[in-house]
């Protein structure tokens, strides 16, 4: 056994090696005074604190931290302006909350300056609200091209070398299995996507008129859905208000406020060059965090498929069973933690792992608020956990419900019989009637009546369940929970009328909310909590890991950060966010699990 004075041991040649790198601190870079902040989104917008590496992303450095920092920013202070390094890789939620803060600041009378080389639809809606100077580069893109979906069918494929999609579902429009049993969208999931794209669509083009004078309004929402467009014609369509090089366009920035200063507050290099700080570092490695003199709110990001444990098959990132109940545990017993917003982003995953953190966060509400602020989706599993909380706070363009669950397996029998491969049962026992229970998870052969009928059964328990624990946790009864469920998907205002959500807005509203629940102060402090499943957490899953467990679990930390979506380059990140929603939702099946409470399909707005 790997006792704890190899952990204590392992910890600190991690730290000896910080301290050196930090032996001679670089000198820091004192801004005072009028100054610009320049905010740089092309690296993303964090919901967690979990860096590729060892070191944890700082607080400051992630979503909730700047959405705060633009709270607390107010016009008349030494911030004269902002610049902003846009990207076209931020989701339309996150585009959307963001551009309000920084709308708030441009109508008071603060110069809002932005520059992209590349943006699309959720990108350019953020320019239009957001700056009130739009710069894109004269070799850039402006892909402004309107929202669609296409989602593939793999029956003819199928038929075509024999291949079988024994599979079921719960509910008329939880359509995952359609991908695999038909050649098309049935009435039911037709009618309920064409309804969620309206929806979506309308959110969006009321989003980027609303900074627009009525004058041009129609015809610049008109060239939203008619690009892509090159940027002199999207210049002429009033989309941007400036072609040319980014420092143009700070140099632009520094004119208006009147100030050549400028402070980095958010992404790019670490802020004013600073290294690594050596006691965050530490709270990170120990698991804890420092303590506050008075209460705070502390909020816990789970992003992405649920699953009981890692090994997704792009080793994405995902909401795990156990390190999510452990962080729940923690922050419920932490008395200076008076309440928690849960930053939810997820297509759903495994039943099981859902229904352990639903009870963590049932429990979690009779001590203290919880609540449950929804991003981009709460659907299915996600939404199974969101239930559970004190209050719900979801984004304009979430997408919550797909209360429902399917499962099945692929069959390949007749497919390997097609080059020759045959196979033969043999049950232990002899009883005919049995071989099919005894072979229901075998590739290579589909269920029986029986079987089938069984698998049905278990199914609509798990669906049942998920229903109670709907309408326990909603406070609904659960004759309303099934009259909206089905797998049905809504947008969160269509939720809210349903009774799927309380209020709607972002992680700002869900924060006022959080300190109004528990009575606390607006300035009180904010901790965002780790997320995933760090090295760290991997190595030490008990007090005495053995030296198996170590070994795998840097084995698996090597292979998951080694992993990466270089084929894709610079949109690698994007691409693998849509491809780990989709894998990660069918993880479960891979992981043994027969029955899956997750989206049928990904929905990505950039």
């Amino acid at each position: 056994m790997i006792s704890n004075r190899f952990a204590r041991a392992f910890v600190s040649v991690l730290l000896l090696g910080v301290a050196c790198l930090g032996c001679e601190p670089p000198k820091r870079k004192t801004v005072s005074g009028p100054r610009i902040a320049v905010i740089d989104l092309r690296g993303g917008l964090p919901e967690t604190m979990v860096a590729d590496g060892l070191m944890p992303i700082p607080a400051d450095q992630t979503y909730v931290g700047l959405i705060r920092k633009l709270s607390a920013t107010k016009v008349g202070d030494d911030v004269r302006g902002i610049f902003v390094r846009a990207s076209d890789q931020i989701p339309l939620h996150a585009a959307m909350e963001l551009g309000d803060a920084l709308y708030a600041l441009r109508k008071n009378g603060m110069p809002v300056v932005c520059h992209s080389h590349e943006v699309g639809n959720a990108g350019v809606a953020f320019l239009l609200a957001a700056c009130d100077e739009r710069w894109v580069s004269a070799a850039g893109d402006v892909s402004t091209v309107g929202i669609a979906a296409e989602v593939v069918y793999l029956k003819g494929l199928f038929d075509k070398f024999g291949i079988t999609a024994d599979m079921l579902s719960m509910g008329q429009y939880k359509s995952a299995v359609e991908t695999f049993t038909r050649e098309g969208p049935s009435e039911a999931t037709a009618r309920n996507m064409n309804e969620l794209l309206a929806g979506l669509r309308a959110a969006w083009l009321g989003y980027a008129a609303r900074a627009l004078a009525p004058a041009d309004s129609a015809a610049v929402l008109a060239a939203l859905e008619d690009g892509p467009w090159a940027p002199p014609a999207a210049l002429r369509q009033g989309l941007v208000t400036h072609v040319g090089f980014e420092d143009q366009a700070l140099d632009s920035a520094r004119t208006r406020a009147s100030t050549d200063e400028t402070e980095h507050i958010f992404g790019g290099a670490r802020r004013d060059g600073a290294g690594p700080d050596v006691a965050e570092l530490v709270r990170f490695l120990s698991g804890k965090k420092a303590i506050s003199p008075r209460g705070r709110v502390a909020v816990l990001p789970a992003i992405g498929a649920i699953s009981m444990n890692p090994g997704g098959p792009l080793g994405e990132a995902g909401i795990y069973a156990a390190s999510t109940v452990r962080s729940l545990r923690r922050l419920r017993e932490d008395e200076g933690v008076k309440a928690i917003v849960l930053r939810l982003d997820s297509p759903g995953g495994s039943p099981l792992a859902s229904d352990l953190i639903w009870r963590e966060v049932m429990l979690t509400r009779q001590r203290k608020p919880i609540i449950v602020s929804i991003g981009g989706m709460a659907a299915s599993g996600g939404y199974y956990i969101a239930s559970a909380g004190t209050k719900i706070v979801a984004s304009q363009t979430a997408i919550v419900g797909s209360i429902g669950v399917f499962g099945g397996k692929i069959v390949f029998g007749e497919a390997l019989e097609n080059f020759g491969v045959t196979s033969h049962a043999f049950p232990a026992n002899p009883d005919p009637k049995l071989k099919g229970r005894a072979l229901h998870m075998s590739p290579l052969s589909t269920w029986d009546e029986a079987t089938r009928g069984r698998v049905r059964d278990n199914m609509k328990h798990i669906y049942d369940l998920f229903v109670s624990r709907v309408a326990e946790g909603r406070r609904m009864d659960p004759g309303a929970v099934y009259a909206t469920a089905e797998g049905a998907v809504f947008l969160a205002e269509v939720g809210k009328a349903r009774g799927l959500v309380d209020e709607i807005g972002g992680v700002s509203r869900a924060l006022a909310l959080a300190f109004e629940l528990a009575d606390l102060p607006e300035d009180a402090p904010v901790t965002v909590e780790g997320g995933g499943e760090t090295l760290l957490e991997m190595l030490f899953l008990n007090d005495e890991p053995a030296a198996a467990d170590v070994r795998a679990a840097l084995q698996r930390y090597a292979v998951e950060q080694g992993r990466g979506m270089s084929l894709f380059g610079e949109k690698g990140p994007m691409m693998r966010e849509a491809l780990s929603d989709l894998s990660g939702a069918v993880t479960p099946l891979v992981q043994g699990e027969t029955v899956v409470a997750a989206l049928p399909y990904a929905i990505r707005i950039q």
